[in-house]
Order: C-alpha cells, then sequence, then structure tokens
C-alpha cells in the first residue's frame, strides 16, 4: 500500500475528482480517499498516481508505502 498526501483537496467534490482520477490507473485499487486527514491510499506506485493527480491540479507527495 501507498500513502499520499494531497493537501489541497478539501470536499467531497475534490474527493470524487481524485477518485476519478486514479480508478483508472492499473494496479491502484483499492483507492481509499480519507478527506480529515487530506491522504489517499492506493494499492499501486506512487509515481503514476502522482502524476494524475498533479494533472488534475491536485499536487500530492508520498508518504509511505509498504
Amino acid at each position: 500500500m501507498t500513502l499520499l498526501s494531497v493537501p489541497d483537496m478539501s470536499c467531497g467534490h475534490c474527493k470524487a475528482s481524485v477518485e476519478a482520477a486514479l480508478a483508472p490507473l492499473a494496479g491502484m485499487a483499492p483507492v481509499e480517499v480519507d478527506l480529515t486527514v487530506r491522504q489517499v491510499r492506493i494499492a499501486g506506485p506512487a509515481a503514476p498516481a502522482l502524476a494524475a493527480l498533479d494533472a488534475i491540479g491536485f499536487p500530492a507527495t508520498e508518504i509511505a508505502a509498504r
């Protein structure tokens, strides 16, 4: 699992946009978004997720991977 910090994510619309950007990427499922701490947990690697989030205006950073 990979944990990403997405500091600009703040509402339900943001959550839906992030989920929609990550869902089609291979190996990301499940995508778990936690708005309270502005983090996203994905099953796949960070690099493609970071690029997808940046492309939709939600720059993110990797917090941890296991």
